[in-house]
């Protein structure tokens, strides 16, 4: 009896792949079923074959043989739970940071043949799905973007002991891995760079200080400048929105009218703070010398371009998957953590 089949209509197989990639079939199926300790390069080789193939992994299979479902999912956790619809999520969804961060964790998932699902999680009952997801096998862990300070998904997650990482030191001490920027570091870059290009009245705009990266970025440019023989240094909260660093900076104007230097805790308040400089006939830098952090597309879009303190994201949203997986392929309750070095980018700014 024969097949119906033509070759180029037979689905093609893990035989295939074998063929094509010069490796045995046994091989194939180690690379596709994410087991390590299989040769980088090998790796390599079998997906290009499986792309090269049109091969299609059998996913419930694979399920069966390393009980995983060989998908991860990307939690953007946010305090309020806003409509489909709401302008927040566009607003969120169009900025670069967010691409930065998928496409970082896409470079290592890819390569793995690992699927990545996107989940908004917008109250209690969504962050206590997520936890029931992973424990039912949906996916077999999560990264996740936390926006509120009080989030309780780290908590849920660090107390259901499953495989997660969040970008961003979490706002309590609890058992979950992280990668973080050194945020002292590159407040410190900061200051020295304000102090350097002879600022003598120097302010900063910090984020929220309800949270770490608004703390963390508030305190180690005081402790900074303070080094620098600078025991005052005045402070407004712009709530790491652009119009919360218009307001910090017409306060700070209004209250200090002689500042030369200023360093604000994000690029999109910097962004706000320079447009009150302009609005009020103050020359940037030449005036008031402003750095920014993150260096986002607020950064190259601010007139004049923006000179801020770095965090890599793409390889730090890399790592958070690297940690994920390994975490999931160990099935030990291990947490880490990953501090990035950050970098001063020179801008016209400052």
């Amino acid at each position: 009896m024969t097949s119906d089949q033509t070759p180029a209509q037979r689905l093609p197989t893990l035989e295939d792949v074998a063929q094509v990639a010069g490796v045995s079939r046994a091989t194939v199926s180690r690379v596709i079923n994410n087991i390590r300790n299989v040769d980088p390069q090998l790796h390599k080789v079998v997906w290009d074959a499986v792309t090269a193939t049109g091969y299609v992994p059998n996913r419930a299979a694979r399920s069966l043989v390393t009980g995983r479902t060989g998908a991860i999912a990307l939690v953007v956790s946010e305090a309020e739970n806003r409509a489909a619809d709401d302008p927040f999520l566009g607003r969120f969804f169009s900025d670069p940071f967010f691409g930065r961060v998928v496409g970082g964790v896409l470079s290592v998932l890819r390569p793995s043949g690992v699927h990545l699902a996107l989940v908004l999680a917008g109250d209690e009952d969504a962050c206590a799905k997520v936890v029931s997801d992973v424990r039912q096998g949906q996916v077999d862990g999560v990264v996740v973007l936390s926006l509120h300070p009080h989030d309780p998904l780290p908590r849920l997650l660090a107390d259901a002991g499953v495989p997660a990482v969040l970008y961003g030191r979490p706002a309590a001490p609890m058992p979950i891995s992280y990668v973080d920027v050194a945020t002292y570091q590159g407040a410190k870059l900061a200051a020295d760079h304000l102090v350097a290009r002879g600022c003598q009245h120097v302010a900063t705009i910090s984020g929220s200080v309800d949270m770490p990266a608004g703390v963390d970025r508030l305190n180690g440019f005081r402790e900074a400048m303070a080094k620098q023989g600078v025991a005052y240094v005045p402070s407004y909260d712009g709530g790491f929105t652009q119009e919360g660093g218009e307001r910090a900076m017409e306060r700070l104007l209004a209250e200090h009218p002689e500042v030369d230097g200023v360093f604000v805790a994000s690029d999109v308040m910097a962004q706000g703070a320079m447009m009150v400089l302009r609005d009020r006939g103050k020359s940037v830098p030449d005036d008031v010398a402003v750095i920014g952090f993150d260096d986002s597309s607020a950064a190259l879009s601010s007139r004049p371009p923006l000179t801020t303190v770095r965090q890599p994201v793409e390889d730090m949203a890399a790592e958070m998957a690297r940690l994920l997986l390994t975490r999931i392929d160990s099935r030990a309750n291990r947490t880490t953590s990953v501090i990035f070095d950050p970098d001063l980018v020179l801008r016209a700014s400052a």
